[in-house]
């Protein structure tokens, strides 16, 4: 036992010493390892000194570079500055100099002003002693002699604008006329047209005169069944064989006489089958004119019209202007606007289809109170036609001004169509009428002593007499007769104005 107790002192005092050893052999190993880090954190310390010392120096030498550089160019500009003052001392130096100068050339032109001022004056005074001088010679005031003077000049002006106007208007028709007389003529030489005479009344034929009871009915119920229908006056008389259809619309006389036909053709003739077959005839005519303007438009190979304006072409059909059919006549007016527009190197579908539509404001649905050509040019805008085709739709007679070419070529044409011999008829007294208020506008001029209206009114002739006018005058008095009639009264084509001036000499030998 006591020999274990020894055992566990031996090893409890081995272990202390071992742990003491141990302990002083990690305080030693500490220590040196602490030597070490302090030498390595002064040596870090003085490699840290020296770098900021370096970026010291570095950021020294930068700024003493931009300090020298900012130093070099405030000199610079110090420079130029004193360059630009000395300039400037040298301009004001200049421009002293140069205003004394002009203050020295200011006086010198004062001076010269008065001695002109004095010899204007001078001047003056011998003009007025030679214009007396002259009037005590003359014996003429010199307000006399300017009357004169004035007069004399204007015999020469006129004598001399006289003979420059015939000038003028002789290059002028032997150049632009004569090509303008070859244009239209061709157009006319080219085109064939049909004429057809239309009027407010349509005749009806029929096999015999019993019809006309039938058609007429018990006191009159069909007749007043088929006008109310119709819309038309249906005019039953003793004309044999024949019955009168009167209205202004045409489309409503066709479809009355349409109607008529198949009641007369069917036999059954009353009330309810008259209104029956007013309305299929009238959906039939509502057809053909809508074929008759698909028709028309192929004719002439105008394509894209919108669906209304070729029911309005097949409109035409039933309309007349003046007897002229509007149907032919808008055929031949885009025909010639064709052949014209060739001749000029313009576009040829275009002039086509501005002569086509140039009447639709003639067959509109409703009818505003507006020119036709305006609003057939508001019909065209409505329906996207091409703003030139419009243009020529509304200033086909001037109601608006022209702004393209195919403008007055529509204008020509429809001028041509119209004025040719047989287009159109004419009312007897209107046409009298014309005539004579031509004939009575030439004789309102003094020394005029007698007029002739002839060629249907496309020439008038005036006899003036030689004692009271002379030679260069009938010259002017054609023009402002002319200039009058175009102005004051209206006509189809054109009128020629002829002056004749003669003297006879009659005597007798017996």
């Amino acid at each position: 036992m006591l020999e274990l107790l020894i055992g566990i002192a031996c090893l409890i005092v081995g272990g202390v010493a071992t742990w003491i050893s141990t302990k002083f052999i990690f305080k030693t190993r500490f220590e040196g390892i602490l030597e070490e880090a302090r030498k390595e954190a002064e040596v870090i310390k003085k490699n840290k000194l020296l770098e900021v010392k370096e970026k010291f120096i570095n950021l020294k030498a930068d700024l003493e570079k931009q300090v020298t550089a900012r130093n070099a160019k405030i000199q610079s500009v110090e420079s130029k500055l004193k360059q630009r003052e000395t300039q400037i001392n040298q301009k004001q130096d200049e421009l002293q100099k140069k205003t004394s100068e002009a203050e020295t050339l200011k006086e010198s032109l004062e001076n010269q002003l008065a001695v002109v001022d004095k010899k204007q004056q001078e001047v003056d005074k011998m003009y007025r002693e030679e214009i007396e001088r002259l009037e005590s010679i003359s014996g003429l005031s010199a307000e006399e002699a300017k009357d004169k003077l004035v007069e004399s000049l204007k015999e020469e002006a006129k004598t001399a604008a006289a003979s420059y106007i015939n000038e003028i208007m002789d290059e002028a028709k032997m150049t632009a006329n004569k090509e303008a007389k070859r244009i239209v003529i061709q157009s006319i030489q080219r085109v064939a047209t049909e004429t057809a005479i239309e009027n407010a009344v349509t005749v009806f034929h029929i096999e015999s005169d019993e019809i006309k009871g039938r058609i007429i009915g018990r006191e009159g119920r069909n007749i007043r069944a088929l006008e109310a229908a119709t819309g038309v006056e249906i005019i039953v008389d003793d004309t044999p064989e024949a019955i009168v259809l009167s209205g202004f619309d045409p489309v409503r006389r066709e479809i009355a006489r349409l109607a008529l036909h198949q009641l007369v053709t069917d036999g059954r003739i009353h009330p309810a089958r008259i209104e029956e077959v007013v309305a299929k005839v009238r959906k039939q005519v509502e057809e053909e004119i809508i074929e008759t303007g698909k028709r028309t438009t192929i004719d002439l190979g105008i394509h894209g019209l919108h669906p209304e304006l070729i029911r309005m072409v097949g409109k035409m059909k039933y309309r007349s202007s003046y007897g002229q059919n509007l149907l032919q006549h808008s055929r031949e007016t885009a025909n010639l606007c064709a052949i014209m527009a060739a001749e000029l190197g313009l576009n040829v579908k275009k002039a086509k289809r501005a002569g086509l539509l140039h009447d639709i404001g003639k067959v509109p649905d409703d009818e505003p109170e507006l020119p036709h050509a305006l609003l057939g040019m508001k019909l065209a805008e409505k329906y996207k036609e091409k703003p030139d085709i419009c243009n020529a739709i509304g200033a086909h007679h001037d109601e608006v001004e022209m702004t393209s070419l195919l403008a007055p070529i529509v204008q020509v044409c429809d001028a041509i169509s119209g004025a040719r011999p047989g287009a159109r008829r004419e009312i007897v007294e209107a046409y009298i009428k014309r005539l004579n208020d031509l004939e009575q506008l030439a004789l309102s001029y003094p020394g005029v002593l007698k007029t002739y209206a002839i060629q249907a009114g496309r020439e008038l002739r005036v006899i003036v007499g030689a004692d009271k006018i002379d030679d260069k005058e009938t010259e002017s008095l054609s023009n402002e007769i002319a200039k009058r009639i175009q102005d004051e009264m209206t006509y189809p084509g054109q009128v020629k104005i002829t002056v004749i001036r003669e003297t006879r000499a009659v005597s007798f030998a017996k």
